[in-house]
């Protein structure tokens, strides 16, 4: 096989990230993320949270503990409240399963990778050696 250009890659990458992109799992979170959109609570207490998390910086900048406190207290019930909403926990399961699929892909890409370069160099695949490493561990001896 013939050396391959860092483009051709790169368009192979494109390739798949449009089959990602037309899997079950990312279908559903565009469905789950649409629907977080529509939802009018979701969308006041996201606003209300951003909100507060801006006041919340002004905040610590200014060392105002107290205040603080009590407005981190605040955010964070307005994100448990969220959570209890259906769709968003929807939404956030679907998100870790296009997050864990895009993890499987680039390990699965890592792993290849590093198989060819010990099959290509005649090294041991269960050890993890190449082929160079395991003749000069072989030659010093």
């Amino acid at each position: 096989m013939g050396k391959i250009s860092k483009d051709e890659i790169v368009a192979k990458a494109q390739d798949l990230a449009k089959m990602i992109a037309e899997t079950e799992e990312v279908d559903f979170f565009k469905r789950a993320e649409a629907q977080i959109h529509e939802n009018e609570k979701v969308r006041t207490n996201i606003s209300t949270i951003k909100g507060l998390q801006k006041q919340a910086v002004n905040l610590q900048h200014y060392g105002k503990i107290e205040a603080l406190k009590k407005t981190e207290e605040r955010i964070s019930e307005l994100e448990q409240q969220l959570d209890e909403i259906p769709v968003v926990y929807e939404f956030k399961q679907s998100q870790a399963e296009v997050n864990d699929l895009l993890q499987l892909v680039a390990s699965t890409i890592s792993n290849s990778v590093t198989d060819e370069i010990l099959k290509s160099t005649g090294g041991n695949l269960l050890s993890g050696e190449t082929g160079s490493e395991i003749k000069n561990k072989h030659c010093s001896h």
